[in-house]
């Protein structure tokens, strides 16, 4: 696919679920003008292929709509463990809920398959999508979610316990705008290439305490921000009884 066709899907994929570029440079762990330079000014010239397969996952398109090889085989599913706080993250598309039947105040959230660990976890970017879930807007808005992009988690580990209990669905919500990303609270972080769920607090001076809740677990009392890209914020926990 030509590299102009690449930017006009991935154009239509972002509109169609009415997110915004800096929200989907944020899900790549970009700067927040990654992906409208990209789309408007060309810069990279195509993406890499670990943005891409995320992106494809993300959306629920293949690859070689986003500008793979013909060629190009999908990933199989795998699953890694993480030893400590670990979330799969299932990526299919947050398509409106009237395409799907629904009502319209429901919006559709995807469970991602990006892996988050609260230890020394990887990102695993091969996982398969899973499934949608319809969660009521004026809910989610209640939450604090507005319109930020909402994803479904499953939390692995204990080391956010007892606020987060292993095998929790914990709601993110990724705002786009600075000030928001700055609440206090339990967050997903990147760190290292590796996401890790932690409670963060801002401290005057600017810099970060990033916490375990479960104290057999280190925590870190002042952490460079630079050293920390915040990906969302947890709104919302649930578990089975």
């Amino acid at each position: 696919m030509e590299t102009d066709d690449v930017r006009q899907t991935l154009e239509a994929l972002i509109a169609a679920r009415g997110l915004s570029f800096a929200g989907v440079s944020q899900l790549l762990g970009k700067n927040p003008s990654y992906v409208q330079q990209f789309l408007r000014r060309g810069s990279p010239k195509r993406l890499d292929e670990r943005d891409r397969r995320l992106l494809a996952q993300f959306f629920g398109v293949s690859e070689q709509q986003l500008g793979a090889p013909a060629d190009t085989a999908p990933p199989p599913p795998r699953r890694i463990p993480g030893p400590h706080h670990q979330t799969s993250q299932r990526h299919t598309p947050q398509r409106s809920s009237s395409a799907r039947g629904l009502p319209s105040r429901m919006r559709l959230i995807p469970r991602l398959a990006v892996g988050a660990s609260a230890g020394a976890g990887a990102l695993p970017d091969h996982e398969a999508p899973l499934a949608e879930i319809a969660f009521d807007e004026a809910w989610l808005r209640r939450l604090g979610a507005g319109s930020d992009a909402v994803t479904m988690i499953q939390v692995e580990g204990d080391s956010m316990a007892p606020t987060l209990s292993d095998g929790d669905d914990i709601l993110v919500a990724m705002p786009t705008d600075g000030p928001a990303r700055r609440r206090d609270g339990i967050h997903v972080l990147r760190m290292d290439d590796a996401l890790i769920v932690k409670r963060l607090a801002f401290r005057p001076d600017g810099r970060l305490s990033v916490t375990s809740d479960n104290t057999l677990y280190p925590s870190y009392p002042d952490v460079a921000p630079d050293s920390v890209h915040v990906v969302g914020r947890v709104i919302w926990a649930g578990r089975r009884v």
